[in-house]
């Protein structure tokens, strides 16, 4: 049987409205004519959507196969599940994303078929000045408001808003209220679904110069209304002063490195997901096969590969994304 090794994956691009060229100008994705590439979802495995090896001896294989075949080596302490459980992706908001919101596992578990729930977390990478977020509901807002602003067409003066800075993160547990604005850039981490309610899309015409749809009812059974306004993450200290926390929850821990020189990953019987969002690094395994990483690549990291040297050329920046 094939060993197990670090894993990159050809991405997955999606093309949306909202979507533009920075995919490719700024993190260096192949894309092809057009000027609406949105998404590029670097580790997936949700039905058609899949991750394909790019390399090796198991080039070809799915993200889904790994988990089915390999899913004790893949996974260990988290084995056995369905599906990988955690999708990365980055986007590029050249005009401003709908407003909407996100079931939980429990409200996502009565669809038909069933879904995961979606809290995700976003890592601002680059932001025009005045780029907008729209993070959770002004305080008071509650429903029979929300939907007489609706009603109105005034649901953006129902939102909190945001004026990020690069670096900054974003967490948004599902039932959360969220939009993110025109001139972002962001990274993203989320539970592996994408099931997706609209509010408001900013009276804009999609495909054949029609409105798309909004699900209106569905969103307002699925808003935590005491949730309330969302701001930037305070990033918490860990062990490493190269090392910090940006996220801690039930679906995922996200952690941002900035190192210069020789660290380690790995180990503590989990995989990982490494971004690299600035520089280059070089990942060694003990066989002794390296991968180079650089600004814009991702890799999973098999729980059974243990500790993972990373070798950065210069300063670095990489987010490191993990099961609890």
């Amino acid at each position: 049987m094939t060993d197990l090794y670090p894993f990159r994956f050809r991405p997955i691009l999606k093309r949306y409205i909202w979507g533009g060229r920075r995919l490719n100008t700024h993190l260096g994705k192949t894309l092809g004519s057009g000027d609406d590439y949105a998404e590029s979802w670097e580790i997936c495995d949700r039905g058609p959507d899949q991750s394909v090896v790019e390399s090796g001896p198991l080039a070809r294989t799915t993200l889904h196969q790994l988990v089915v075949e390999r899913g004790p080596e893949l996974l260990r302490r988290h084995r056995p599940q369905s599906r990988f459980p955690l999708l990365l992706k980055f986007l590029d908001a050249a005009r401003t994303l709908s407003v909407q919101v996100h079931p939980n596992d429990a409200q996502a578990a009565r669809l038909d078929p069933p879904d995961l729930g979606k809290t995700e977390a976003w890592v601002v990478l680059a932001a025009e000045p005045g780029a907008t977020i729209y993070a959770g509901l002004k305080p008071g807002v509650d429903r029979p408001a929300l939907t007489e602003a609706l009603r109105k067409g005034e649901c953006q003066q129902m939102l909190h808003q945001v004026q990020p800075q690069p670096g900054d993160c974003i967490f948004l547990p599902a039932g959360t209220v969220h939009a993110l604005g025109e001139g972002l850039l962001v990274a993203e981490i989320q539970q592996a679904s994408d099931t997706t309610y609209r509010l408001f899309d900013w009276n804009r015409l999609g495909v054949h110069s029609k409105p798309r749809p909004l699900h209106i009812e569905q969103a307002l059974e699925v808003i935590d209304f005491e949730r309330g306004p969302v701001d930037p993450q305070q990033p918490q200290p860990t062990d490493g002063p190269e090392v910090s926390r940006l996220v801690t929850c039930d679906k995922f821990v996200l952690d941002r490195w900035q190192f210069d020189g020789l660290m380690t990953v790995g180990g503590d019987d989990r995989c990982h997901i490494l971004a690299v969002l600035e520089g280059s690094l070089s990942i060694a395994t003990a066989d002794p096969t390296a991968a180079e990483l650089v600004r814009g690549q991702t890799v999973l990291l098999p729980a059974c590969l243990g500790q993972i040297e990373l070798r950065p050329a210069g300063t670095t920046v990489l987010l490191d994304a993990y099961l609890p």
